[in-house]
């Protein structure tokens, strides 16, 4: 937890869900120069104020409790979390803020629009095009981000959508942005989701259709990791098993598995509302509407049932916003222990220099290798 100093007070934050062991701070830079603008700009709030892409809560808090009626949009179910449980931290109603996902339907009108820039370009230019037109004459836009998140082609995304665009100098490594809103600016149509096939060569999706919701990761291919593991999935058992695809993205080696194993019933999960979405069309394209399957938007196997599941497919991620770490992989492995029934398996695919196989022996007492390449490696860990 760490103490975030704004010029309307000080606020205890933390990131969602709190580890005591990670030092990592719920806010940066980038939040600060954003208040600190708002505050001395005199930025009217008491009006409707929205937030996108807020990370762990920080702006959300600082302005609930100046704003007329604040609405924060999020793709990500850990940060929906982070900004419930940081009002809770600092005395702050629920209701202070209403939380919406990406797939939600946007507000009506916004007066004042404040944008975390994202990672993903792709989710930026689907969500703009979203909120565009809640945008009026006398919005006032403002973003924000380090300066090695905000790039020429993300004013450029701005100018088009919303009107003209500049950006601030830099403040600790962060810059601002700043759109004039442009009510009789012609739009390009939004791109997204998006939708291709395939290729062939790769077992049974074979010039299958696949579905992408803006900001999923690889959205428009097949990335090689995914492909190596596809190689290298668990034969069929013959009996009915239960399968989560952990982390699904776009749900393709869910529905790998369900294709290869038609008694297979699947369990979708990731902490992206845009990848759960692209994983439900995706699988559904391809398997019906009849099929068994669930589609969860959660914490990695936080709301799965103790020993429900028979075998976990994983590729995990290793970044969190521009960190680098190990905690969200030890997360999941550990979430998959406790999810998997006796003689269950987990079975990973991963850079081979993050060395998983240490934390899977720790955590199952072995593991094994399936398979290996120059950059990746498939394990397997057995529940004893």
């Amino acid at each position: 937890m760490n103490c975030f100093t704004t010029a309307w007070g000080e606020f205890e934050l933390a990131r969602f869900p709190e580890d005591p062991r990670e030092q990592l701070r719920a806010w940066d830079a980038a939040d600060d120069y954003l208040l600190r603008h708002l505050h001395e700009e005199a930025v009217p709030l008491d009006g409707a104020v929205t937030v996108l892409g807020d990370r762990w809560g920080a702006l959300s808090t600082a302005l609930a409790p100046k704003a007329g009626a604040l609405t924060a949009v999020t793709d990500s179910y850990l940060a929906s979390h982070a900004i419930a449980a940081n009002l809770a931290r600092n005395g702050l109603a629920p209701s202070a803020v209403a939380v919406r996902s990406t797939q939600d339907a946007p507000p009506s009108r916004i007066d004042v629009l404040l944008v975390r820039v994202p990672k993903s370009l792709a989710l930026l230019e689907d969500q703009l095009h979203r909120l565009a037109p809640a945008v009026h004459e006398g919005t006032v836009v403002a973003g924000t981000g380090m300066v090695t998140e905000i790039h020429t082609s993300t004013l450029n995304l701005f100018e088009r959508i919303l009107g003209p665009t500049r950006t601030s100098l830099a403040v600790r490594k962060a810059r601002l942005i700043h759109t004039t809103p442009a009510p009789d600016l012609v739009r390009p149509a939004n791109p997204w989701p998006l939708r291709y096939r395939l290729p062939d060569g790769i077992g049974v999706l074979s010039g299958r259709q696949v579905a992408n919701q803006a900001g999923v990761f690889c959205a428009d291919r097949l990335d090689i990791g995914t492909r190596f593991f596809l190689q290298h999935l668990p034969e069929p058992t013959g009996t009915p098993r239960r399968v989560v695809d952990l982390g699904c993205g776009n749900g393709i080696v869910g529905t790998a598995a369900a294709l290869a194993d038609p008694r297979a019933e699947l369990l979708f999960v990731d902490e992206s509302f845009q990848a759960v979405a692209s994983a439900e069309e995706t699988f559904r394209t391809n398997l019906g509407p009849e099929r068994p399957a669930e589609f969860l938007v959660g914490d990695a196997l936080a709301d799965v049932p103790t020993a429900s599941a028979d075998l976990v497919l994983l590729n995990p991620p290793f970044h969190s916003h521009q960190a680098t770490t190990n905690a969200i992989a030890h997360r999941m492995f550990t979430g998959a222990r406790r999810v998997l029934r006796p003689g269950g398996e987990l079975r990973v695919v991963g850079n081979r220099h993050l060395g998983y196989h240490v934390t899977l022996r720790r955590l199952f007492g072995g593991c094994r290798t399936v398979a290996g390449s120059p950059k990746f490696t498939v394990l397997s860990a057995t529940r004893r």
